[in-house]
């Protein structure tokens, strides 16, 4: 099968392409830069029948404060990549076999209380906004007749490029403990099962939202006593709030302070099989702990 990444570069996308290529497909790599694969200009000559295409593109929201600037990057970024895909594949005269479109759990807002799946309705903040519009910006996908997929994949942990390794560096000094009141949810999930759960809902017959996030989300007070145990380190730091908002602005709010408890229920409802679905297991993993 020939897969078609945007995106393929970046932290998810490396460890997608890694995986699928040992799996024996032939993974193309989509990007602005033409020294990291082919162009955007030229995906219409690579779509038929037997391809999928898998949009990750987007700039990353965790690099830099949120200026004006930065939110609007964010937000254009991957609006146009979505579009020009689908500018591509109408060039092209072809349908493919999938579009995988990647989203994020911040299409429901924050909540310390609420309980979100795929049925959930969007929130109304900027990080809510955003997603909405990078779903919408492939949603014509559809209406092509062409089967589409929503991943809305959560807090990704992988001991190889994302937040853990900067999340986990405290820690190792025994310097970690909770952040902010420690009551925020962390919907998280192993990078092993992200990649496996692209390619379950590729050959499937799948199509609509899928949450990735492992089934049991937890709050960032127990995620920290969990990373402590695992990493035999104490756990007395406490990092204020205040700090926090000092150091990153607004974003703090958004992927350090607040949070969301979401579900993978179509997933779960689907019968993929998590090979991380406990938190501790999966750090374990990650860490080399028996």
């Amino acid at each position: 099968m020939r897969i078609l990444i945007a995106g393929g570069s970046g932290f998810i996308g490396s460890h997608l392409s890694s995986y699928l290529s040992e799996k024996g497909h032939q993974v193309l790599i989509v990007s602005r830069d033409p020294s990291k694969g082919i162009a955007y200009d030229e995906v219409h000559r690579h779509v038929d029948a037997n391809t999928v295409i898998v949009n990750l593109a987007g700039e990353n929201i965790a690099s830099g404060r949120w200026t004006t600037e930065k939110k609007r990057r964010i937000r254009e970024s991957r609006i146009r990549s979505g579009r020009k895909l689908v500018e591509e594949i109408r060039k092209s005269g072809k349908r493919p076999g999938v579009f995988v479109q990647a989203s994020a759990i911040g299409y429901y807002g924050r909540s310390l209380d609420e309980e979100f799946d795929e049925l959930s309705p969007p929130g109304d903040d900027f990080l809510a906004r955003v997603v909405v519009d990078w779903e919408n910006s492939t949603r014509e996908i559809e209406e092509m007749g062409i089967r589409r997929v929503i991943i809305r994949i959560g807090l990704v942990l992988s001991k190889n490029g994302g937040a853990y390794p900067r999340m986990s560096f405290p820690f190792r000094l025994g310097l970690g403990g909770r952040i902010g009141s420690g009551k925020q949810w962390m919907s998280w999930i192993h990078i092993d099962d992200v990649v496996r759960a692209v390619e379950f809902l590729m050959e499937g017959d799948f199509s609509g939202p899928f949450n990735l996030t492992a089934p049991y989300p937890v709050r960032n007070g127990e995620f920290t006593r969990t990373l402590c145990e695992v990493l035999r380190r104490p756990c007395f730091f406490h990092i204020p709030s205040f700090l926090l908002r000092l150091l990153f602005g607004e974003m703090a709010d958004y992927l350090l302070l607040d949070g969301q408890k979401v579900i993978p229920r179509r997933l779960m409802e689907s019968g993929f099989q998590f090979l991380y679905p406990d938190l501790r297991k999966a750090l374990m993993s990650l860490e080399d702990v028996d």
